[in-house]
Protein backbone atom coordinates (compact mmCIF):
# COMPACT_ATOMS: atom_id res chain seq x y z
CA UNK A 1 0.00 0.00 0.00
CA UNK A 2 1.53 3.58 -0.84
CA UNK A 3 2.01 5.84 2.11
CA UNK A 4 0.17 9.03 1.50
CA UNK A 5 1.07 10.91 4.56
CA UNK A 6 4.27 12.18 3.41
CA UNK A 7 2.49 13.44 -0.14
CA UNK A 8 3.56 17.14 -1.12
CA UNK A 9 0.36 19.15 -0.89
CA UNK A 10 -1.08 21.55 -3.21
CA UNK A 11 -2.75 23.49 -1.09
CA UNK A 12 0.01 24.60 0.97
CA UNK A 13 1.70 25.96 -1.88
CA UNK A 14 -1.45 27.78 -3.42
CA UNK A 15 -1.47 30.07 0.13
CA UNK A 16 2.04 31.03 -0.20
CA UNK A 17 1.26 32.02 -4.44
CA UNK A 18 -2.03 33.41 -3.32
CA UNK A 19 0.11 35.87 -1.09
CA UNK A 20 2.60 36.35 -3.82
CA UNK A 21 0.36 37.16 -6.62
CA UNK A 22 -2.08 39.45 -4.07
CA UNK A 23 1.82 41.46 -3.54
CA UNK A 24 2.31 41.06 -7.70
CA UNK A 25 -0.62 41.90 -9.42
CA UNK A 26 -2.85 45.48 -9.65
CA UNK A 27 -6.23 45.02 -7.73
CA UNK A 28 -8.46 45.17 -10.99
CA UNK A 29 -6.27 42.54 -12.45
CA UNK A 30 -7.01 40.40 -9.53
CA UNK A 31 -10.85 41.27 -9.72
CA UNK A 32 -11.20 40.23 -12.91
CA UNK A 33 -9.11 36.81 -12.37
CA UNK A 34 -11.56 36.22 -9.23
CA UNK A 35 -14.56 36.71 -11.03
CA UNK A 36 -13.26 34.60 -14.43
CA UNK A 37 -12.57 31.69 -11.72
CA UNK A 38 -15.81 32.00 -10.07
CA UNK A 39 -17.79 31.83 -13.44
CA UNK A 40 -15.77 28.97 -14.40
CA UNK A 41 -16.99 27.05 -11.72
CA UNK A 42 -20.49 27.74 -12.05
CA UNK A 43 -20.24 26.68 -15.79
CA UNK A 44 -17.98 24.10 -15.29
CA UNK A 45 -19.16 22.00 -12.38
CA UNK A 46 -19.07 18.56 -13.89
CA UNK A 47 -16.64 19.23 -16.84
CA UNK A 48 -15.31 15.45 -17.10
CA UNK A 49 -16.28 13.42 -20.22
CA UNK A 50 -14.97 10.10 -18.90
CA UNK A 51 -14.96 8.55 -15.57
CA UNK A 52 -13.89 5.84 -13.25
CA UNK A 53 -14.32 2.73 -14.99
CA UNK A 54 -14.46 3.84 -18.65
CA UNK A 55 -11.84 2.64 -21.31
CA UNK A 56 -9.56 5.91 -21.79
CA UNK A 57 -8.84 6.67 -25.59
CA UNK A 58 -5.18 6.26 -27.06
CA UNK A 59 -3.69 9.01 -28.53
CA UNK A 60 0.35 9.68 -29.71
CA UNK A 61 1.32 13.64 -29.15
CA UNK A 62 4.73 15.34 -29.37
CA UNK A 63 6.54 15.88 -26.41
CA UNK A 64 8.42 19.10 -25.69
CA UNK A 65 11.28 17.89 -28.18
CA UNK A 66 8.41 16.94 -30.88
CA UNK A 67 9.10 13.53 -30.25
CA UNK A 68 5.74 11.15 -30.43
CA UNK A 69 5.05 9.81 -27.37
CA UNK A 70 2.18 7.32 -27.67
CA UNK A 71 -0.53 6.45 -24.34
CA UNK A 72 -0.31 2.71 -25.38
CA UNK A 73 3.40 2.48 -25.51
CA UNK A 74 3.66 4.01 -22.17
CA UNK A 75 0.77 1.80 -20.75
CA UNK A 76 2.53 -1.16 -21.64
CA UNK A 77 4.79 -0.20 -18.72
CA UNK A 78 1.99 0.33 -16.21
CA UNK A 79 -0.34 2.78 -15.09
CA UNK A 80 -0.61 6.16 -16.75
CA UNK A 81 -1.81 9.49 -14.62
CA UNK A 82 -2.32 12.04 -17.10
CA UNK A 83 -3.03 16.05 -16.22
CA UNK A 84 -4.57 18.36 -18.14
CA UNK A 85 -3.62 22.17 -17.68
CA UNK A 86 -3.90 25.30 -19.09
CA UNK A 87 -0.65 26.54 -19.73
CA UNK A 88 2.76 27.82 -18.96
CA UNK A 89 1.43 31.59 -18.44
CA UNK A 90 -1.23 30.04 -15.50
CA UNK A 91 0.82 30.83 -12.18
CA UNK A 92 -1.57 27.33 -11.22
CA UNK A 93 -0.69 25.26 -13.48
CA UNK A 94 3.53 25.56 -12.84
CA UNK A 95 2.64 25.34 -8.84
CA UNK A 96 0.38 22.38 -9.89
CA UNK A 97 3.34 20.63 -12.15
CA UNK A 98 6.02 21.55 -9.46
CA UNK A 99 3.94 20.23 -6.80
CA UNK A 100 3.49 16.77 -8.95
CA UNK A 101 7.28 16.56 -9.92
CA UNK A 102 7.89 16.47 -5.97
CA UNK A 103 5.63 13.49 -5.80
CA UNK A 104 7.37 11.74 -8.84
CA UNK A 105 9.54 9.91 -7.04
CA UNK A 106 6.50 8.27 -4.89
CA UNK A 107 4.44 7.75 -8.35
CA UNK A 108 6.87 6.05 -9.78
CA UNK A 109 7.74 3.50 -6.99
CA UNK A 110 4.19 2.33 -8.08
CA UNK A 111 5.63 1.61 -11.48
CA UNK A 112 3.54 4.24 -12.74
CA UNK A 113 4.45 7.06 -15.64
CA UNK A 114 2.90 10.61 -15.61
CA UNK A 115 2.13 12.98 -18.37
CA UNK A 116 1.42 16.50 -18.97
CA UNK A 117 -1.13 17.72 -21.57
CA UNK A 118 -1.78 21.12 -22.98
CA UNK A 119 -2.63 22.93 -26.54
CA UNK A 120 0.38 24.55 -26.35
CA UNK A 121 3.47 24.54 -28.86
CA UNK A 122 6.15 22.69 -27.78
CA UNK A 123 8.47 25.04 -27.72
CA UNK A 124 6.05 26.31 -24.96
CA UNK A 125 6.10 22.85 -23.05
CA UNK A 126 9.75 22.83 -23.33
CA UNK A 127 9.67 25.72 -21.31
CA UNK A 128 7.35 24.34 -18.94
CA UNK A 129 9.36 21.31 -18.38
CA UNK A 130 12.54 23.34 -17.94
CA UNK A 131 10.82 26.32 -15.92
CA UNK A 132 9.96 23.61 -13.40
CA UNK A 133 12.57 21.41 -14.14
CA UNK A 134 10.22 18.55 -14.92
CA UNK A 135 11.45 14.94 -15.08
CA UNK A 136 7.69 13.87 -17.21
CA UNK A 137 6.59 13.60 -20.50
CA UNK A 138 5.15 17.38 -21.07
CA UNK A 139 3.02 16.66 -24.01
CA UNK A 140 1.30 19.03 -26.84
CA UNK A 141 -2.10 18.90 -28.03
CA UNK A 142 -2.93 21.26 -30.69
CA UNK A 143 -6.64 22.65 -31.21
CA UNK A 144 -7.20 20.21 -27.66
CA UNK A 145 -7.93 17.18 -29.98
CA UNK A 146 -7.36 15.16 -27.10
CA UNK A 147 -8.41 16.67 -24.42
CA UNK A 148 -11.57 17.00 -25.17
CA UNK A 149 -11.95 13.36 -25.17
CA UNK A 150 -10.93 13.40 -21.36
CA UNK A 151 -12.73 17.32 -20.22
CA UNK A 152 -14.26 19.94 -20.96
CA UNK A 153 -12.67 22.60 -23.89
CA UNK A 154 -13.93 26.24 -23.25
CA UNK A 155 -12.68 29.57 -24.73
CA UNK A 156 -10.48 31.70 -22.11
CA UNK A 157 -12.65 34.77 -21.46
CA UNK A 158 -12.00 38.16 -23.83
CA UNK A 159 -11.45 39.86 -20.06
CA UNK A 160 -9.04 37.16 -18.82
CA UNK A 161 -7.03 37.75 -22.20
CA UNK A 162 -7.11 41.36 -21.89
CA UNK A 163 -6.17 41.09 -18.43
CA UNK A 164 -3.26 39.29 -18.94
CA UNK A 165 -1.83 41.47 -21.66
CA UNK A 166 -2.28 44.38 -19.32
CA UNK A 167 0.51 42.03 -17.46
CA UNK A 168 2.53 41.43 -20.36
CA UNK A 169 1.49 38.46 -20.72
CA UNK A 170 0.40 37.61 -25.12
CA UNK A 171 -2.06 34.69 -24.27
CA UNK A 172 -2.66 33.52 -27.81
CA UNK A 173 1.10 33.68 -28.19
CA UNK A 174 1.04 30.05 -26.25
CA UNK A 175 -0.67 27.87 -29.03
CA UNK A 176 -0.71 27.33 -32.53
CA UNK A 177 -4.45 29.27 -33.45
CA UNK A 178 -6.09 31.67 -32.35
CA UNK A 179 -9.36 29.93 -30.78
CA UNK A 180 -8.39 31.13 -27.45
CA UNK A 181 -9.82 26.86 -26.24
CA UNK A 182 -8.46 26.03 -23.34
CA UNK A 183 -8.95 22.58 -20.73
CA UNK A 184 -10.69 22.60 -17.71
CA UNK A 185 -7.92 21.41 -15.86
CA UNK A 186 -8.19 17.23 -14.74
CA UNK A 187 -5.81 14.66 -13.42
CA UNK A 188 -7.06 10.74 -15.10
CA UNK A 189 -5.04 7.81 -13.37
CA UNK A 190 -5.02 4.74 -16.29
CA UNK A 191 -4.67 1.30 -15.48
CA UNK A 192 -2.66 -0.76 -18.03
CA UNK A 193 -5.56 -2.52 -19.31
CA UNK A 194 -6.68 1.58 -20.16
CA UNK A 195 -9.62 1.20 -17.53
CA UNK A 196 -9.94 4.69 -15.82
CA UNK A 197 -9.25 4.53 -12.07
CA UNK A 198 -9.60 7.84 -10.85
CA UNK A 199 -11.27 10.38 -12.83
CA UNK A 200 -10.83 13.75 -10.76
CA UNK A 201 -11.37 17.73 -11.51
CA UNK A 202 -11.78 20.42 -9.00
CA UNK A 203 -13.68 22.13 -11.43
CA UNK A 204 -13.83 25.12 -13.51
CA UNK A 205 -12.23 27.20 -10.46
CA UNK A 206 -8.59 26.88 -11.87
CA UNK A 207 -7.07 28.03 -8.72
CA UNK A 208 -8.07 24.45 -7.41
CA UNK A 209 -6.22 21.30 -8.44
CA UNK A 210 -6.26 17.73 -7.48
CA UNK A 211 -3.92 16.99 -4.58
CA UNK A 212 -0.93 14.58 -5.24
CA UNK A 213 -2.21 12.50 -2.46
CA UNK A 214 -5.42 11.35 -4.50
CA UNK A 215 -3.01 10.40 -7.13
CA UNK A 216 -1.25 8.13 -4.88
CA UNK A 217 -4.02 6.41 -3.27
CA UNK A 218 -5.56 5.55 -6.82
CA UNK A 219 -2.33 3.98 -7.62
CA UNK A 220 -1.84 2.07 -4.93
CA UNK A 221 -5.17 -0.25 -5.61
Amino acid sequence: MQNTTNAPSYKEGLEQLTGQLSGMLPEESLKIFDHDARQLQEKHNSPLVIQVGDKAPSFTLPNATGRLVSSEELLKKGKLVIVFYRGTWCPYCNLQLSTYQSALDQIKTTGANLIAISPQTPDQSLSMKEKNQLAFEVLSDAGNTVSRKFTSIFRNADSAVDALGQLGIDFHSYYEDKSGEIAVPAVFVIDSDSEVLLARTEGGDYRNRVEPKEILEALSH
